[in-house]
């Protein structure tokens, strides 16, 4: 699973709009147009050849669009004196890019564990507690483990029968 199909996975389920997805990057730090999200939103050929009309999404533009959906959702925090201005930079990689997509959409939609598990229930995964807690620690923990393209693309499908049933 690579980025374009995350993105296109969480605007599905979250059901959002062209412009309301311009309005999150945006709120994010990066500017695009509708027609770049179309570009983002295309699906990509089976064959895996360049598609012209796709724009590919990077781990940073990724990044960029979580940052505003948390935004979005729950509003801007003025920092704490003494804090850095503006959200932490989080090093998303190829092999983290999974469980950063499921921390920060927990984050934005101001999900508990216990609602974590029955969306993933709602897909038909059952994982325990301890498994979902490893899946959210800080990459370097003795504990994290990385989160696998089943669990996330699983983890979007049951936000899609949470929030569009």
């Amino acid at each position: 699973m690579n980025n374009n199909d995350r993105l296109i996975r969480l605007r599905y389920a979250l059901d959002f709009t062209n412009t309301e997805m311009v309005d999150i990057f945006k709120l994010g730090g990066i500017e695009v147009t509708k027609e770049d999200v179309l570009q983002l939103l295309t699906k990509s050929n089976e064959d895996e050849t360049e598609n012209e009309l796709q724009m590919k999404c990077t781990n940073q533009m990724l990044d960029s669009f979580l940052n505003g959906l948390i935004i979005y959702k729950r509003g801007k925090q003025d920092p704490q004196p003494g804090q850095p201005q503006g959200p932490a930079g989080s090093n998303m990689t190829n092999e983290n890019v999974n469980n950063i997509l499921l921390k920060k959409v927990k984050i934005a939609l101001a999900l508990t564990g216990e609602d974590m598990l029955a969306i993933l229930e709602a897909a038909d995964v059952i994982i325990s507690k301890g498994e979902l807690s490893a899946v959210l620690r800080k990459e370097g923990h003795k504990n994290y483990k990385p989160c696998l393209d089943r669990y996330a693309r699983n983890f979007l499908k049951g936000l899609a029968i949470k929030y569009r049933a």
